[in-house]
């Protein structure tokens, strides 16, 4: 039942999202009387950005796939990496996934869903942290995502937060088949012409471009917020080197200083040893006398 609960799956999470949930029913009411109508029906509809990441995973196989291997490098990578490299690093990722988000949002454009501010974080998050964790990269790639994931970076994603994010168990090694675009309809040549065609042309280029527009200076400030904490981080790094070389600075003074005290220590220890043998000496020899006045009575 698995492997037909999946294949059904996969075709549902591939549908337009408007379509999901009369298409589920559908196919749940094929198999009445199933164990398999009972799984079908409890399928989720994706949140929209999760159906964003499931329509980029088929349309883009190949491209998700190569964010999938750069982030198992990066991953097995970043264990020897300094601190600056690492900050190179997630500065890359975060340019790989913000392409990769912006080519999901055109292809959900084509669709005819506009990508929202939110759900478009929502998309770059889930390929975040499809490239930092290895389940998370496993969960995109089946194309079965229900609900988007987010990840810190520094603790492994939560494997419940995994299975809640995609349709069924059986999702995870799952690899969702890749689709095509529909092709344009051919024109009809016995329709009579749309009056309103141009308008509407140009209504779709207006809204083309102030998406193309939203897009450009999204970018915009997310370049400059990059390039504003390279300065801030490069001048940090300066200071804390400034006050590392002051600290050796420091160090090598008292170095200095701990092997003067060392000698002059050594000096005083041979000093008390000369002084500790003349003070036995004297009380010796203060005994011997008072013992001889005690004789002489």
């Amino acid at each position: 039942m698995s492997e037909e609960l999946l294949a059904v799956a996969d075709e549902l999470y591939g549908l337009p999202l408007g379509e999901f949930t009369a298409a589920r029913d559908e196919r749940a009411r094929a198999h009445r009387g199933t164990d398999l109508a009972t799984r079908i029906k409890g399928l989720r509809k994706p949140t929209t950005a999760a159906w964003v990441v499931d329509l980029l995973v088929r349309r883009e196989p190949d491209q998700v796939d190569q964010l999938l291997n750069v982030g198992a490098a990066l991953r097995e990578a970043q264990q020897a990496m300094s601190s600056g490299e690492l900050r190179n690093l997630t500065r890359q990722r975060r340019q790989v996934t913000a392409a990769v988000a912006q080519q999901a949002r055109r292809h959900a454009g084509d669709e005819g869903l506009r990508v929202t501010r939110a759900v478009a974080d929502q998309v770059e998050a889930t390929l975040t942290a499809a490239m930092v964790d290895a389940e998370c990269g496993r969960a995109v790639r089946s194309g079965l995502l229900v609900a988007p994931l987010a990840t810190t970076g520094v603790e492994p994603v939560a494997e419940a937060e995994v299975a809640a994010a995609v349709a069924l168990p059986e999702a995870l090694g799952f690899t969702a088949s890749s689709r095509e675009a529909a092709p344009a309809p051919r024109p009809d040549l016995h329709v009579v012409p749309d009056p309103d065609a141009e308008e509407k042309k140009r209504s779709r280029a207006r809204e083309r471009l102030e998406d193309a527009t939203a897009a450009h200076e999204e970018a915009t400030a997310a370049h400059a917020e990059a390039e504003a904490d390279v300065e801030r981080l490069n001048a940090r790094e300066l200071q804390l080197q400034a006050e590392i070389d002051e600290l050796r600075r420091t160090i090598a003074g008292l170095e200095d200083e701990l092997e003067e005290v060392d000698d002059e220590l050594a000096d005083a220890q041979e000093v008390r040893d000369e002084a500790s043998a003349a003070l036995r000496t004297a009380d010796a020899e203060r005994d011997a006398a008072a013992a001889a006045v005690d004789r002489l009575g």
